[in-house]
C-alpha cells in the first residue's frame, strides 16, 4: 500500500496491518482497514510501525508458499527415474536365443503334413513360439541348403525335419532353427543372431 505524502504526515498515527498471507503493511489508524487486512496489534508513528514490521516480517515469502515448501521439505519429490537404473528386461530376441523353446507350425485352421510340405516347397514357413506371452509367430524364409528333411516321410506323416530360416525380429536379423515332429507338427526351436558382416 502506498500513501500520499503531506505536510502533516508526521502527525498521523498509523497501525500495523496484516493480511491472510501474513504480509505486513501500515495504515492510518483512523481509517477502516482495507479489505483482506486486519490489525496486527501495534500503532504509533510511521517510523515506529515500520520498525515493528521490520522486526516481525523476517520471511518475505507469502504464507501459502512457506507452507508448501515446509510440506515438501520432509518429503522431497522423487527424482525422475533414471533409464540406467531401470530393471533390465531381456529382449524377445535374447530370450528366444537362449536355449530351445516349444514351437508349433502355423498352417492355418487345419494344419496337416501336406500343408507343411507345400510350405517347404514354397520356401516360406510360419512357426509359433508358444511359451512367450500370447505366443510369437514368425515367418521364415527357408534356407533350403541348411534344412534337413532326410528323416521326414511326408507321404506317411512320420519322422522329423529340421527347418532353418531367416527373418528380422525387433530390427535384428536372426535365423530360426527348429526340429519338427511330423506327427504332431510341433517341436523345439531357437533363434540365432546373424553374424554382422563387414564391408
Amino acid at each position: 500500500m502506498s500513501f500520499q505524502h503531506s505536510d502533516d504526515e508526521d502527525k498521523t498515527i498509523y497501525k500495523v496491518v496484516i493480511n491472510h498471507e501474513e504480509q505486513y503493511s501500515i495504515w492510518p489508524e483512523y481509517k477502516e482497514n482495507p479489505l483482506g487486512w486486519k490489525d496486527a496489534g501495534r500503532a504509533g508513528t510511521k517510523a515506529e510501525c515500520l520498525a515493528c514490521i521490520e522486526e516481525r516480517w523476517t520471511d518475505m515469502r507469502p504464507l501459502s508458499l512457506r507452507k508448501k515448501m515446509e510440506e515438501l521439505a520432509p518429503n522431497p519429490p522423487a527424482p525422475a527415474p533414471s533409464i540406467s537404473k531401470a530393471p533390465y528386461r531381456e529382449s524377445l530376441v535374447d530370450s528366444l536365443c537362449a536355449g530351445d523353446h516349444p514351437i508349433v507350425l502355423s498352417l492355418g485352421l487345419k494344419p496337416s503334413v501336406k500343408l507343411f510340405n507345400e510350405a517347404v516347397g514354397n520356401g516360406y514357413l510360419h512357426v509359433k513360439f508358444t511359451n512367450t506371452r500370447g505366443g510369437t509367430e514368425l515367418g521364415l524364409r527357408l534356407d533350403q541348403s541348411a534344412c534337413d528333411f532326410g528323416e521326414a516321410d511326408f507321404e506317411q506323416g512320420t519322422g522329423s525335419a529340421r527347418v532353418v530360416g531367416d527373418l528380422s525380429l525387433d530390427y535384428t536379423k536372426v535365423r530360426c532353427v527348429a526340429d519338427i515332429d511330423l506327427k504332431t507338427l510341433a517341436g523345439q526351436g531357437h533363434l540365432e543372431k546373424a553374424e554382422a558382416t563387414i564391408g
